[in-house]
């Protein structure tokens, strides 16, 4: 019989970078990511790529069940990124809640002592009742539209802009078109026939997302905003097609005498002075004509939509007006705003347990700058205005809790 050799491999060589343990966060945190219970809200703050991320990274995520539809994400690709798919009360039961909307009085109240909620400055859905209800859980409190690096990026609200910008206009090239019961125009004219006319309000980074969108779509654009720096900025990114103004009276009312649609854009939060246009220039607008109020959530930007209802319809017609109130555009691409947002609140995360929740707030910035409330007192003066109540000064407070 003839033998058979048997050859033995040797073991393969594995690089040792790849054999290395995977670093443990020092500070572990539960990070609970619950549902949205606002029907029009369909945007979550990670996706399952950022989930898996953050758990590699030594923390536990908590997921309400169903909390990933309106992304089109399923309860399976959060479990299988490492997320524990849960009930809402254990999730409301984290060190981190991370929300959209504000959180509610039900909400709060599952909440645990000293734990931290994040999430958007939708002030009609906030009240000095909520704030209360916060202070006496002693609740940390950050609002995603106030973080910024230097006062002039706000790395979330600038994000969220862009997304509102562009939705804008596909909202207002619908609502003008016969089948939405508009005027049946063209955004951008053809050969023979003018372009519709828009007017922005704001020169920030959303009215500039518009104004882009427009003139791409060859609509005549006329931006208005009391800053003659951020108008001077904008003028030299987008050239010279785009009509600039300050808020001039005479100039205003001509541009919305004749205007198609009109978007506004101005920032309500951390802003020292509040613009509003008010009721007698509307008047002017013809018929057919369409108001988008983009900062509707921030107490709006015309006197005809910031005292709306609660309850009241979000589209409506006014005076001959069509107005678009929805209070959540971004919405309309809800997955691409969590992409957006997990970019951002990842890496901070991933931080937090680097030097612990308190740690990061003392050495962060960024994440300090979006604290409106810190161990259960308002530590942000525009907030605090917003329901009449004192605000304090996070740096007294940083060396004691």
């Amino acid at each position: 019989m003839k033998a058979t050799r048997i050859n033995i491999k040797e073991p393969a060589r594995v690089p040792k970078e790849l054999l290395k343990e995977v670093p443990s966060a020092k500070f572990p945190v539960t990070v609970g990511i619950p549902k949205e219970n606002l029907p029009d809200e369909k945007r979550l703050v990670f996706t399952p790529e950022a989930v898996g991320m953050i758990v590699e990274a030594g923390h536990q995520i908590l997921f309400e069940a169903g909390a990933g539809a309106g992304v089109n994400y399923s309860d399976a690709d959060y479990s299988e990124s490492g997320a524990t798919v849960t009930n809402r009360e254990e999730v409301f039961n984290c060190d981190l809640v991370f929300k959209i909307a504000p959180a509610t009085l039900e909400e709060i109240s599952m909440m645990k002592k000293k734990a931290t909620v994040c999430s958007m400055l939708h002030f009609p859905d906030m009240s000095a009742e909520l704030i209360h209800a916060m202070t006496e859980r002693t609740l940390n409190a950050t609002g995603y539209e106030l973080l910024t690096s230097d006062g002039r990026n706000f790395p979330v609200r600038d994000s969220v802009s862009e997304i509102d910008g562009i939705a804008a206009i596909s909202v207002a090239s619908e609502l003008l078109s016969n089948e939405r019961g508009g005027k049946g125009i063209l955004l951008g004219g053809i050969p023979g026939v003018s372009p519709a006319e828009i007017i922005i309000i704001g020169a920030g980074v959303t009215g500039k997302v518009v104004a882009r969108a427009a003139l791409a779509l060859g609509a005549s654009v006329k931006v208005f905003d009391s800053d003659i720096l951020k108008l001077r900025q904008l003028q030299k990114e987008l050239g010279a097609m785009v009509f600039t103004s300050v808020f001039q009276p005479n100039v205003l009312m001509n541009a919305f005498q004749s205007a198609d649609v009109v978007i506004g854009a101005l920032p309500r939060i951390n802003e020292q002075v509040g613009y509003l246009i008010p009721a007698n220039v509307i008047r002017r607008m013809k018929k057919g004509a369409l108001i988008i109020d983009l900062r509707i959530n921030q107490g709006g930007c015309f006197e005809t939509t910031c005292f709306l209802p609660k309850n009241h319809p979000k589209v409506f017609e006014k005076g001959g007006i069509t107005y678009y109130c929805k209070p959540n555009i971004s919405s309309m691409a809800a997955r691409t705003a969590a992409m957006a947002m997990s970019n951002i609140f990842t890496p901070m995360i991933i931080r937090t347990g680097e030097s612990s929740l308190s740690g990061i707030v003392q050495s962060d910035t960024v994440f300090r700058s979006g604290l409106y409330m810190y161990s259960g007192k308002l530590v942000n003066l525009h907030v605090a205005k917003r329901f009449n109540l004192p605000a304090n000064d996070i740096g007294l407070f940083l060396s004691v809790f």
